[in-house]
């Protein structure tokens, strides 16, 4: 409640935008727990899946939607800020994989959280969907159109994988999510860069389920609900892009690399984050990762590992954390917050 400002939303002048700053995070993944040693049954092994993803073991949903995941991770975002979920404007959340096709499962969200006065939405963006949706946030706040608003990225994409292809080693389930409000002051995100190329679109998809490839006794048969994913087409468009969009997005800021607290990326592999980390000179011990435990979480990977690290480590006035990306699409983007 202390974050509460109950005066009318004013749209401010130009020169007196506000910021969009983080006052809450949170974070939740199912209890249930798949190791590595599972997938020898698919021809993988332990070892090759820590040498080359980074991944030790991921959590699976088990009767639990992403809405409940989102709500879970939402709650402690909340509980943090001493908000009532009464207060918030806006729910936008990312997912690739919603309870249903329609509605959006920020509805199933906003519902179960009580957020009574709050609109909702979801992006789909993949493995970027929370970078977009934390950028469509803050417009929304620094217009002055809303003030307090709920980004939640949550996937449960246990839902769309072949348990018995050998690239069903790579995800796991969870959510997480960022509580932002309006500031005057001097710090909060202040500056972004997306990207798309739907060139890549057959990277990583699900083929069929939609108006292209409507659900049938076929499509079934022949596993097309599930995730299919060229995987050096991934790491080659992520080692590229994702540099390029942080040296962008830090020329249009005027921040150094060197200024650059840490980074807290999306979890596609430790390879891939090695190599982006070594093409912008960012020290390896600046990147933030957890997939060591929860694999890739698709939307949930930036706000699971920012609740992580928000709740962890003490950040000086001034720090500067880089938040990075690329998902299906092709999808890519960085964000940089002033602490």
């Amino acid at each position: 409640m202390a974050w509460r400002d109950s005066s009318p939303i004013i749209v401010p002048s130009l020169n007196q935008m506000p910021n969009a700053v983080i006052i809450g995070t949170g974070s939740y993944a199912p209890e249930h727990i798949v190791p590595n040693t599972y997938f020898d049954r698919v021809g993988s092994n332990d070892a090759w899946i820590q040498e080359r993803l980074g991944i030790k073991e991921r959590r699976i949903a088990q009767g639990e939607t992403t809405s409940e995941l989102a709500v879970q991770a939402a709650q402690r975002a909340l509980d943090m800020a001493e908000m009532d979920a009464s207060e918030l404007d806006l729910i936008v959340l990312a997912t690739a994989t919603p309870d249903r096709p329609a509605p959006a499962s920020a509805c199933m969200v906003q519902e179960k959280l009580g957020a009574s006065n709050a609109a909702g939405f979801d992006i789909a963006a993949v493995c970027s969907g929370a970078l977009f949706a934390l950028t469509t946030a803050c417009q929304y706040i620094e217009s002055g159109f809303y003030r307090n608003v709920m980004v939640i990225g949550a996937d449960t994409f246990s839902n769309i994988i072949d348990w018995d292809r050998r690239d069903s080693v790579f995800f796991g389930d969870g959510a997480g999510a960022l509580l932002l409000t309006a500031t005057e002051e001097d710090r909060g995100f202040i500056g972004f860069d997306l990207n798309t190329d739907g060139s890549g679109r057959d990277g990583f998809t699900v083929p069929a389920g939609g108006s292209e490839r409507p659900a049938s006794e076929e499509t079934l048969a022949q596993g097309l609900h599930c995730f299919q994913m060229d995987g050096p087409a991934v790491y080659n468009t992520a080692i590229k892009a994702v540099p390029e969009s942080i040296g962008k997005l830090l020329s249009k800021t005027g921040v150094s690399i060197d200024d650059v607290a840490c980074m807290l990326p999306h979890q596609p592999s430790i390879k891939i984050l090695e190599e982006v980390a070594r093409r912008v000179n960012l020290p390896w011990e600046k990147v933030r990762t957890n997939m060591d435990r929860y694999a890739n979480t698709s939307g949930g990977t930036i706000p699971i590992v920012l609740d992580e690290t928000w709740r962890s480590e003490e950040f000086q006035p001034g720090d500067h954390l880089l938040f990075a990306a690329v998902g299906a699409g092709w999808t890519w983007g960085t964000a940089l917050y002033k602490y």
